[in-house]
């Protein structure tokens, strides 16, 4: 577990990251990485002195199985408050099924993946720019999925929690692979749009934080 600000740290568990906030009401963790994740969770939890009971909430950015595998177990264990984009739910819940994946690829990395289960969500984000809890702004940013959310945290200059609205490789940040993109132009209008607020830090779903400026490095991405 690194820490990227006070209070602000990142797990990395494999190839997707979870990041977890220090809040006085207690653990935030922004998204749960892979199914069967949880052990890993807890472990990296108590290398900083914390535990899962102090998990108090979850947000989810998107519904992609990277990102919410571990979710369902996670809200039981620790009964924390499960937030997401009302356009994503009914795929975080089991209302509507996942489609199946296409090609050898796609069923390879599905089997490898492992199979996600529902949960129910205590809260869903409707509203552009809301405060779901108290210094985090959700900010619907589409493309990658329909219901994507990124979070922007109130604390050391701003923290953006990008999700897989964004990407970062060696400091340069980058759009999501249009393989894995539901709507790839939509998806450069919300890069666009998180270029156009002030933020000192970006975290990733994929890939390592920027620090100092890192608006900069977005609005470099926009620009080409």
């Amino acid at each position: 577990m690194r820490e990227v600000v006070d209070g602000v740290f990142e797990l990395r568990l494999g190839y997707v990251n979870v990041h977890v906030v220090v809040t006085d009401d207690g653990l935030v963790l922004v998204d749960t990485g892979l199914p069967g994740r949880t052990p890993l969770i807890e472990r990296a939890l108590q290398g900083i002195r914390r535990s899962l009971g102090e998990v108090t909430t979850i947000l989810l950015t998107h519904h992609h199985p990277d990102h919410v595998g571990s979710v369902a177990e996670l809200r039981k264990r620790t009964g924390a408050r499960t937030i997401a984009h009302a356009a994503d739910a009914p795929l975080i819940t089991g209302a509507i099924p996942s489609a199946a994946p296409a090609g050898l690829i796609g069923k390879l990395a599905a089997r490898l993946m492992g199979t996600v289960e529902p949960t129910k969500l205590d809260q869903l984000v409707t509203a552009d720019g809301s405060e779901p809890i108290p210094g985090f702004t959700a900010l619907h940013t589409p493309g990658h999925t329909r219901g994507h959310l990124s979070f922007l945290l109130d604390r050391d200059g701003g923290v953006l929690f990008a999700g897989d609205a964004a990407g970062s490789r060696r400091g340069r940040v980058a759009s999501p692979p249009r393989v894995v993109t539901a709507d790839p132009v939509q998806a450069g209008h919300s890069l666009a749009r998180l270029a156009e607020l002030e933020f000192e830090h970006a975290v990733f779903g994929h890939g390592r934080a920027v620090s100092g400026m890192a608006v900069e490095a977005f609005r470099k991405a926009v620009a080409g």
